[in-house]
């Protein structure tokens, strides 16, 4: 069953003694990072601050911070099973594809209807995201003249929040799992383009924050032809809200890797097996999670922009500060009681390793459906997801390896994959001792390193130039004469088959344990 919202998910942890209650009154000012970073380091529950100093609403974090609690957020007993659900999909559109046939397609289609289904979101007019209206204490200087505020239970804005400030050179406090919604401006027949990507938002004051878009994300996309309009018509403010606390499924899908053009609340609907419920916000025409806890209404001038950061981030550093775009706060709207979602990055593991875990299995299928020499994939927690990648494939022809590099370099967010080591098709790619034991003995310096220019993940602190640079790919599969390597490449050890299950079944004779 699809979760309701993100308190129907924490309730179905607790029942499941995934989750921890907190008391005891917390400061988000570095001791929630401290305590949360503590639980995720060792594998703990998801945690739920229940007095959180300086805000009425209860904080919770580590919500999908296991491989357990990221499948059940996804509705799967693993994620592999939820892969070959992709993986099925796949195959029954590739088989349409191929002969156009519907009535031979007919028998496979039919029990893919209620998936399909689920791809097309609900609209609805009443949403639990509306219960509460609160516009901020300065709307009217924020908004100008003619702003007339709605309806309200209170008067709100960041600092009504329990935002959290990370580390200790942090620039402020920072909403660290923040569902931003645009859409583009009306294409050439009317229609936009819909987005919801998570983009770290530091905190000005009760009505500002950062807008922390990176040049290659849509909702970035959507922000530069805002600003080239702007440059012709003058001044043009670009609406945006934020959710906070969805359905899991959409807090995972709003950070996964999806082809341009593809909204994440489809590809949510399609992972929870039921239509996702959209509404239209309040003072603008985006269309938010409607299972919201918070969404925050307001706008981002293409013309402003202001320093943002420092920021601890995940690949366990601090990226820098730089100015980006400034959001404007105008209004919260909420559920009545509600629960703020936050998270801590850092140095893996934390989390977010989990939501990459997840995007590793899901997106398999696909990569395998475009590039099928691809065996299997592994991005390790230590490679902070873009900056290591290992790729198993099924060698057939010198060369291939280097395919599969660039292959790998080609697509989308993996252009950012700093080093890509490829093994042969028996090396399993997540048995990190067996991958460095391949790569630190299979490997010439001069024939099998690929170096290789091109765009570089905004984070990244070592390239000489912001956000391009060289990656290496590492060639450790075997070699033979079409590849130079005139010698005799050896057999790696193994022992016979048969020995091995005499063994297994004497072992308990020997008495060494």
């Amino acid at each position: 069953m699809a979760y309701k919202g993100l308190q129907d998910f924490i309730s179905t942890l607790e029942k499941k003694g995934e989750l921890r209650r907190i008391k005891a009154e917390v400061d988000p000012h570095l001791e929630i990072t401290e305590i949360a970073s503590r639980i995720m380091e060792k594998g703990g529950p998801a945690l739920l601050f229940e007095k959180v100093k300086g805000s009425p609403y209860p904080l919770a974090i580590n919500l999908l911070g296991s491989e357990k609690r990221m499948a059940l957020a996804l509705n799967t007993q693993n994620l592999d099973e939820k892969a070959k659900d992709i993986e099925d999909f796949i195959k029954l559109a590739k088989s349409f594809a191929a002969d156009f046939n519907l009535f031979k397609a007919a028998p496979q289609a039919l029990p893919k209807i209620p998936e399909v289904y689920s791809l097309i979101p609900k609209r609805i007019t009443h949403a639990p995201c509306q219960e509460v209206i609160e516009d901020v204490e300065d709307a009217a200087a924020v908004v100008g003249a003619g702003f007339k505020p709605a309806p309200t239970t209170a008067l709100g804005g960041f600092s009504s929040l329990p935002v959290l400030t990370c580390w200790p050179e942090d620039g402020g406090p920072f909403l660290t799992l923040p569902l931003v919604c645009t859409e583009s401006l009306p294409t050439e027949n009317g229609n936009k383009m819909r987005n919801i990507g998570m983009y770290r938002m530091q905190v000005y004051d009760n009505a500002t924050s950062g807008m922390h878009w990176h040049l290659h994300k849509d909702g970035a996309h959507f922000f530069q032809d805002y600003k080239k309009k702007a440059e012709e018509v003058g001044n043009l403010r670009m609406p945006v809200c934020v959710a906070l606390g969805c359905d899991p499924a959409l807090i995972y899908a709003s950070t996964a890797p999806l082809p341009e053009g593809i909204w994440e609340m489809a590809f949510a609907g399609f992972l929870r097996g039921k239509r996702p419920l959209v509404t239209k916000a309040t003072l603008s025409d985006i269309l938010v999670p409607a299972d919201a806890e918070f969404i925050l209404e307001g706008y981002v001038d293409p013309a402003e922009s202001r320093l943002e950061g420092p920021f601890g981030d995940h690949t366990g550093f601090y990226s820098l500060a730089d100015d980006y775009p400034v959001f404007h706060l105008q209004r919260i709207t909420r559920r009545k009681n509600p629960v703020y979602p936050a998270t801590v990055v850092g140095r893996p593991p934390k989390e977010d390793c989990w939501m990459a875990r997840a995007t590793e299995r899901l997106f398999l299928p696909l990569l395998k459906m475009i590039c099928p020499d691809i065996v299997d994939l592994s991005l390790p927690f230590e490679g902070v997801f873009h900056n290591c990648a290992i790729v198993s494939i099924d060698k057939r022809y010198p060369g291939q390896a280097r395919k599969v590099m660039h292959f790998c370099w080609g697509m989308g967010q993996m252009m950012y994959t700093k080093c890509i080591i490829v093994v042969d098709k028996e090396v399993d790619p997540s048995n990190y001792s067996d991958v460095a034991w391949r790569a630190f003995n299979n490997v010439d310096g001069k024939r099998d390193i690929e170096l290789n220019e091109g765009p570089l993940d905004a984070l990244d602190h070592s390239s000489p130039i912001p956000r391009y640079g060289t990656r290496i790919g590492i060639d450790a599969t075997r070699k033979g004469p079409d590849e130079g390597h005139m010698r005799e490449w050896p057999n790696a050890l193994k022992m016979d088959d048969d020995i091995v299950s005499l063994v297994n079944r004497r072992w308990a004779e020997y008495g060494i344990e």
